[in-house]
């Protein structure tokens, strides 16, 4: 099962966060159809949006991520909530570049230059959105630069997801060091030699060690603090497709009542189908008819 796991450690001056997301990038990758440096950039970018929503305060809240790119990945749309429900999508799925000298996955190649934008939905009424250039395009790097530059909070970030010779994704995951408030030389002294020490996130996951037990072994001192399951559950739903055919003008309509097997909606994030037949067009008709008389 994916979770997250949070905690504390060094006298509660380092913030601790592991996340354990191989499902959900699994599904995303079923549901995507993704080639494989496409999934690594879509789980890597599904892993710290899981735990930047850990953070919020209520389940309602929500952290959008949008990674624009001038590369053949084009974007990366990653919406995330507080109890743990997260969905995801890239502009172009059949990406799959392979860095020459490293023969590992080329996600800094795959997004190119461009803008990473955070933003934090309260309720569903209040939007704070930052954003600040890509460092490297390799998705890590450039959210240690966000969490420096944006939230002024000195980072570390690890996120990995691992694929066998087929595609197929073995384990994803992502780590969040943070200084906290108080935190001295001698915690970011530690917290840098556990970074350049530390195996990639996947491997780790993938030699079967969980995210608590990977909290717990990082620093001497570590107070779990709390934790819970991550899934593959988007916010749309035929109601909403409803609402936005109804948006469209009598005569838009009209046209797509016209196709004799109804119309296809389709959500980005989830890749679900919602489909409405010609009587449901139809109604739809007579509705506005009834509105406006």
């Amino acid at each position: 099962m994916d979770q997250i796991i949070s905690a504390l450690a060094n006298n509660k001056n380092i913030r601790v966060m592991v996340a354990d997301v191989t499902e959900l990038v699994k599904t995303a990758q079923v549901r995507h159809q993704l080639f494989p440096t496409a999934t690594a950039a879509l789980g890597r970018t599904m892993a710290i949006a899981s735990i930047m929503a850990f953070q919020l305060k209520n389940d309602e809240e929500m952290v959008s991520i949008r990674i624009a790119g001038d590369g053949p990945l084009e974007l990366i749309r990653v919406d995330a909530q507080k109890n743990g429900n997260t969905v995801g999508f890239v502009g172009n799925p059949s990406v799959n570049l392979i860095n020459e000298e490293s023969h590992k996955l080329d996600v800094g190649a795959a997004i190119g230059k461009g803008q990473l934008s955070v933003s934090r939905n309260y309720n569903l009424k209040h939007e704070f959105t930052s954003s600040v250039d890509l460092v490297s395009g390799e998705i890590a790097e450039d959210f240690a630069f966000y969490f420096t530059q944006s939230e002024q909070l000195p980072s570390a970030v690890s996120l990995g997801v691992l694929v066998d010779e087929t595609g197929s994704v073995l384990s994803a995951g992502g780590l969040l060091i943070q200084m906290l408030p108080g935190h001295t030389e001698t915690d970011i002294l530690m917290a840098e030699h556990v970074v350049k020490y530390l195996k990639p996130i996947s491997q780790i996951l993938n030699e079967g060690m969980t995210a608590q037990e990977l909290v717990e072994s990082l620093f001497d001192e570590v107070e779990l603090v709390d934790g819970q399951p991550v899934q593959f559950v988007c916010h749309c739903s035929r109601q909403q497709m409803e609402r936005a055919l109804k948006t469209l003008s009598v005569e838009d309509l009209v046209g797509l009542q016209q196709e004799e097997q109804g119309v296809n909606m389709e959500c980005q994030y989830c890749n679900e189908h919602y489909h409405f037949s010609t009587d449901d067009i139809t109604e739809f008709i007579t509705e506005k008819y009834h509105a406006k008389n």
